[in-house]
């Protein structure tokens, strides 16, 4: 008898698992999982396999053909079916949940520190617990015996009280216990050692065969066809009269599949799928593994248990516990192969020991207790633990679902309803942003080091404590702006060392790392004081800001015109020489981006800061960390359009800084050669200038609302003008600032933050930003229908701006509550230096379901929780900072 304690181990030395269920634990599997060496993803299972071909013929031709049987594929296929698309066909290269869903855990912890994940998490849990079964009559295996975050600090139990004011918002049932308390749900608990628990009733557990055959069922009974023990060998792509590639059917040993769209939920083999159409999937494959014990006396119907400062998991298996976690150490699976390698052997004990040591902390019982079985497989991990979805940029109709992060259980309802979404309609109806493919830049998605690096610290701080503030450490020095030599280096960002894994020595004396744990706090951090001085200063003298980040786009070519006035909210058709602020909408009203928009003269091409042109021609600057998405949008709606145009990416050709402040003008009038009264360089206009002897774009903008200027700089000229301004700017009391001070001073005046308190699933109406739309005119835009519909109707939902009295940092997903009851919470939150007051924007719902009206927003008591503790705020339906906006246009108070 092999014992979880850790004792006996090291005396022993056992290397692996023993006891009759794990015989046949192993026994069973034998079919499925073999050492071989790697063979390719579509070699044709063998016949001594015992799996002689697919279990049904091939139709000729379907809708969508889902690619893998795991949880994301099933639920895809279940929820497609739902929405009305049942000429769809799921191929699974052996059996339904053959891949990385047979070894999963199936836990369901419902809080997330994400108001988009806690709703996907939901709608997987309605599926599981009682939809699947109300359908089909079958049952899924959903067993719900609760969830138990432990906390050994006051930080973490900061952190769980963060995740509880936010499960007040979505009526999801939690409580903060006290070491005694938890002892009494938990007797078997060690709680010497605990700050505090969070418990969570409704969590559970889900089975995943049960789930996965029952969604199979589901979906087959209306229409779809799911059949197995058929790998994928091909997938063809076309290229269009637009030129533009696109899914054309899907090639098996067995037959060929005619359809426009394929569906990647391949899990761990979703890489190989991808590179047969030149589609980058970036995630790698890592060991991942539990061990489940023998018989535990007084264990039964106990909640599910997640220690992370132990990195510890305890999962309820009946009598038993299923014990894993994760390590700074995880070893990489870098071949995976058609059948993956799996042995006794394949769990290396030295890297799980961490695990069994937390968890006979936690259970003593444990020490005494005997293993049952082991299970170790591959699992997919990404750059920044989220998932992998939507359409690809490189190919239309290829859809990925895949990179889960060993969460592909508990998100798969949710995603695959979301998926299905995206392939039926175009888009999905949640902010599903944060997984979005296009989220990274396209010179990322196939660097091998960057996708390592960052998937390796995205592991082995999995169950790190979700800072606000946290930084990566991995993948850095990647991409380099222009100006990466002289500004905003405060400090030297290392190579990764891995934490120390795998034997690379830790940096010692690493002064960003040092910086980043000054960070790790609830409280205000110690670099308040900083961005405070870098905030005043742009309020009261100059401060100048690396934009770099942007996205630089243009847009020319027959059809810039027509594609312009569908694209962007705003009518951007104004004189050359006009900037305007817009947005761009998909079909559901929902905001896809907010930018600037700069209509160009015609002419000759001086690139990177004019295009060639005959006619029409559009600059557009985009937010530097969505660049991508908002190419690959412009892009989408161009081919769907069939507009003849051009759209070029320069946003590596240039840099980008923004000078602001009372003083910019004065700084700036020294700098370029051109007048820069009111009169002369009027507010959202750009010109082409001089700059100490180089020409740049300048643009009379601010996204912080004080008077100043962006100067777009081709990429060799931008250190002198830089150089420049900084000279220009030493009377002035100029400084450089960096993006916290950005996010302050923008909250502060109002501005929207695309992603933060503006996503796809808020309209600009909703937003306060019904100034950029066009309603007026009778110009169509994407997007138009829907705003129109929602004007007559009156506003469900808006937004609304929050302070507190108290000085007490937030940091959005507080609850916000009107006259006690939970309205919405907030998005985003700062802290305002000029006005000296925590400042927050969150939309809000009318409890009753009515129209959120100016009059209820003045009506009745708002209140804000965070971590528990509440406090009285004020609503504001203008921006308490410079409401009439003069400090944009020049106009500064003398006293």
């Amino acid at each position: 008898m092999a014992f979880l304690g850790t004792a006996v181990w090291r005396v022993f030395g056992y290397r692996h698992p023993l006891g009759p269920l794990c015989r046949a634990r192993c026994y069973s599997v034998q079919s499925e999982f073999t050492t071989e060496k790697s063979v390719p993803y579509a070699k044709t299972l063998k016949q001594e396999d015992g799996l002689s071909g697919p279990t049904k013929p091939l139709p000729r031709a379907a809708d969508a053909v889902v690619i893998g049987g795991g949880s994301l594929g099933c639920q895809t296929l279940y929820h497609l079916c739902k929405m009305g698309m049942t000429n769809v066909v799921l191929l699974e290269r052996d059996r339904l949940t053959a891949g990385t869903t047979w070894h999963t855990a199936g836990l369901l912890w419902q809080l997330r520190p994400s108001d988009t994940e806690v709703e996907l998490l939901a709608h997987t849990r309605r599926v599981v617990s009682s939809e699947l079964e109300a359908e089909t009559g079958l049952e899924t295996g959903w067993i719900q015996n609760g969830g138990l975050f432990i906390a050994s600090n006051k930080q973490r139990l900061d952190e769980y009280k963060r995740l509880m004011s936010l499960g007040k918002v979505y009526g999801i049932e939690s409580h903060v216990l006290s070491p005694a308390e938890t002892k009494e749900l938990y007797p078997l608990m060690n709680v010497k050692d605990l700050y505090g628990t969070l418990y969570v009733p409704k969590d559970g557990t889900m089975d995943p065969a049960g789930t996965c055959t029952t969604l199979s069922r589901a979906a087959t009974a209306r229409g779809a066809m799911v059949i197995e023990n058929c790998p994928v060998t091909g997938i063809q792509v076309q290229t269009d009269h637009m030129g533009v590639r696109r899914v054309k059917a899907v090639e098996t040993d067995f037959g060929t599949i005619e359809t426009p769209c394929v569906v990647n939920c391949a899990g761990v083999w979703a890489t190989k799928l991808g590179k047969m159409v030149g589609v980058n999937v970036p995630l790698i494959a890592m060991h991942h593994a539990y061990v489940v014990t023998e018989r535990i006396e007084g264990i039964q119907n106990m909640p599910n248990v997640r220690d992370h400062d132990a990195s510890v998991y305890l999962r309820l298996q009946g009598d038993a516990l299923s014990v894993g976690g994760y390590e700074q150490n995880p070893i990489f699976w870098d071949e995976v192969s058609d059948k993956f390698a799996f042995s006794l052997f394949n769990l290396d004990w030295d890297v799980f020991m961490q695990h069994i040591e937390g968890a006979i902390n936690r259970v003593p019982a444990l020490e005494q207790t005997g293993i049952k079985s082991t299970v170790c497989g591959p699992e997919s991990f990404t750059a920044d633990h989220k998932p992998l979805m939507g359409e690809a940029p490189e190919v239309r109709g290829f859809f990925l679902g895949c990179g889960f992060n060993s969460a592909g259980m508990m998100l798969g309802g949710g995603c695959g309803k979301e998926l299905a979404h995206w392939i039926i309609h175009g888009r999905p109806e949640k902010d599903m942003y944060g997984y979005d493919i296009r989220r990274f830049h396209h010179s990322l998605t196939n660097n091998n080091r960057w996708i390592r690096e960052r998937s390796h610290e995205s592991y082995a701080k999995n169950y790190s404590v979700v800072f606000p503030f946290d930084e990566p450490l991995a993948g850095r020095k990647m991409r380099k702006d222009p100006f990466h030599q002289v500004t905003f280096l405060y400090f030297d960002v290392l190579d990764y060392d891995y934490y120390g894994a795998y034997g690379i020595p830790t940096h010692s004396d690493y002064k960003y790392n040092q910086l980043l744990g000054k960070e790790y706090t609830f409280d205000f951090p110690p670099h308040h004081d900083t961005i405070r001085d870098e905030c005043m200063t742009c309020r009261k003298a100059v401060a100048v800001f690396n934009m770099s980040y942007f996205g630089k786009f243009y847009l020319t070519g027959p059809d810039a015109k027509k594609a312009a006035d569908w694209l962007f909210t705003a009518d951007v058709n104004k004189a050359p020489g006009s900037t305007v602020y817009t947005c761009m909408l998909n079909e559901k009203g929902g905001t896809e981006s907010d930018l600037t928009v700069s209509r160009l003269e015609p002419g000759p091409a001086h690139l990177p800061l004019t295009p060639e042109s005959n006619g029409d021609a559009y600059y557009m600057a985009v937010g530097g960390g969505v660049a991508q998405h908002n190419w690959s949008h412009i892009r989408t709606v161009l081919q769907d359009k069939g507009f003849i145009c051009t759209l070029t990416d320069h946003s590596e050709d240039m840099g980008m800084i923004s000078i602001q402040g009372p003083k910019s003008r004065d700084l700036l009038q020294e700098v370029l050669d051109t007048d820069l009264s009111n009169e002369a360089f009027p507010f959202s206009t750009h010109k082409i200038v001089t700059a100490a002897g180089h020409k740049v774009r300048a643009m009379r903008l601010s996204f912080v609302g004080e008077l100043g200027w962006e100067l777009h700089i081709p990429k060799d000229s931008c250190l002198p003008v830089y150089r420049a301004v900084i000279d220009a700017g030493a009377k002035h009391g100029v400084r450089n600032a960096g993006y916290r001070a950005i996010d302050s001073l923008s909250i502060e005046k109002g501005y929207r933050h695309w992603h933060a308190d503006l996503r796809p699933d808020d309209t600009p109406l909703e937003a306060g930003l019904a100034f950029t739309c066009k309603m007026k005119t009778s110009i169509p835009f994407l997007g138009r229908k829907a705003l129109e519909s929602q004007k007559a109707e009156g506003l469900r939902r808006r937004i609304v701006c929050f302070t507190i009295d108290e000085k007490v940092p937030m940091f959005g997903l507080e609850a916000i509550f009107h006259n006690g009851v939970p309205v919405g919470h907030l998005r985003r939150a700062e802290f305002g230096f000029a006005i000296n007051k925590t400042i927050g924007y969150g939309y809000i719902r009318n409890p009753d379901g009515g129209v959120v009206s100016p009059d209820f927003i003045r009506s009745g008591e708002f209140t804000l929780e965070r971590m528990g503790v509440v406090y009285k705020a004020k609503a504001h339906l203008k921006s308490p900072f410079d409401p009439e906006n003069k400090r944009v246009k020049g106009i500064y108070s003398t006293d």
